[in-house]
């Protein structure tokens, strides 16, 4: 690509920086709409960011239609909100239509099965791994781009796909501060020898969130589970993470207390919950933002990977529509697709962060209000069960109805099945 012009045929070049599932997704998006896309990676390996993961179903169609295999990628579950005690406070309700075709509310999966999957999707030559972006130059007709290797890159678009840390969003907007939410999560998982009963529990008592889903990951039923609650960010993290889940779990439901129990140590994570409040504006001249360089997201909403998969989904669509050569096209171009997507990410984002809130920084005195409301009326029924189950599979009707893509250097496999 540097310094390079377009290959014959293609619709022009795109960089895109993180190979993260929105780097990834957006440039197998690219590709199945005519790009020349190559894909930088700062590290000598792409690592997956978290071990435990969820996926609604406009991610899981969204995937399936750029090219990746979507085929027993993750198990399907019922999801219910629970108090510690076992008592139903919301059911996550979907459509039977959507309910039929992606087997319930949504997926869970190990995140390196994700990455592996898209990796796979990724045809030879794109993915370029110890690149770490040093310098961008928006010169108008192209962006350049400089690593730290001292090799040089030109593109027609840069697409920052590189997290929370965006050096591209830096170098955009500035240094703007991190929210950190004052919460953290411990995740683990484990793999059984008979598949799951498809039910995943949100459960929590006034303090803490301890829950569970089913999992599928290589051909394999389990668990992933989580334990999450308010932390002093400075302070440093728990000394034994598996027992500070089994001391946080011991007023929990028979069930996740066996789970935890029974989960290899080295299969635990701990991280820290931050995100940022949401931007008024992702793209400038031919430079954009997805996934968490644009809109980091509390796992609360169980979207933050799902959000950036759509993301490079939407701005390729908006992209095949324009005349790369044409620097106010490519600007109009990155507007369309950051005005689409902002209405449905920021009301995401905000909506997760006002729910840890509400879990694990109420003040003492009002938390058994909050519970008694929770336990004996319809409210969380209607905030989480209801109306954010509908908002997120509105972007269903978003997404194209069509065959999925295959992957060039996949069409011999296809053919051959």
């Amino acid at each position: 690509m540097a310094g390079e012009e377009s290959v014959a045929g293609s619709k022009g070049r795109i960089a895109i920086v993180g190979a993260g599932p929105g780097g990834m997704a957006a440039a197998l998006a690219a590709i199945r709409v005519g790009f020349e896309v190559t894909l930088f990676e700062r590290f000598a390996e792409v690592r997956a960011a978290g071990n435990i993961l969820n996926l609604w179903p406009p991610p899981q169609k969204v995937l399936k239609l750029i090219g990746v295999d979507t085929h027993d990628l993750g198990a399907p579950c019922k999801v219910f909100f629970k108090n510690a005690k076992g008592g139903v406070r919301a059911e996550i309700r979907l459509t039977d239509e959507v309910e039929r075709e992606y087997g319930g509310g949504f997926i869970g999966l190990l995140r390196w099965g994700l990455y592996q999957r898209m990796l796979e999707a990724l045809p030879p030559g794109v993915l370029r791994l110890d690149h770490e972006l040093t310098c961008v130059e928006d010169r108008g007709r192209h962006v350049r781009l400089n690593f730290a290797n001292g090799d040089q890159a030109e593109a027609d678009v840069l697409i920052g796909a590189d997290g929370i840390n965006s050096f591209v969003r830096k170098h955009l907007w500035g240094d703007k501060p991190i929210r950190h939410q004052k919460l953290h999560l411990v995740g683990g998982y484990l793999f059984l020898d008979s598949p799951p009963d498809g039910i995943g529990v949100l459960s929590h008592n006034r303090t803490t969130q301890v829950s569970y889903t089913p999992i599928r990951h290589e051909g394999k039923w389990g668990y992933e589970w989580w334990v999450l609650e308010a932390c002093d960010p400075d302070a440093p993290p728990p000394a034994d993470l598996h027992a500070f889940c089994v001391e946080r779990a011991a007023g929990f439901s028979r069930k996740v207390r066996d789970l935890i129990a029974a989960t290899p140590r080295e299969h635990l994570q701990r991280w820290p919950i931050r995100d940022r409040e949401p931007m008024g504006q992702w793209s400038k001249g031919r430079v954009t933002l997805v996934g968490d360089a644009a809109h980091p997201t509390s796992p609360y909403a169980a979207y933050g990977a799902g959000m950036s998969i759509e993301d490079g989904y939407f701005l390729a669509r908006e992209l095949a529509g324009a005349d790369i050569e044409d620097t106010q096209a490519v600007r109009d171009a990155l507007q369309r697709y950051e005005d689409r997507r902002k209405p449905h990410t920021s009301r995401v984002s905000q909506e997760a962060y006002h729910t840890g809130r509400m879990f694990h920084h109420l003040p003492a005195p009002l938390r058994p209000v909050r519970d008694l409301v929770f336990d004996h009326t319809g409210f969380l029924q209607r905030m989480v069960g209801d109306a954010m189950p509908q908002h997120i599979i509105s972007q269903l009707a978003e997404i194209e109805d069509a065959p999925p893509y295959v992957p060039a250097h996949r069409r011999g496999e296809a053919a051959g099945r």
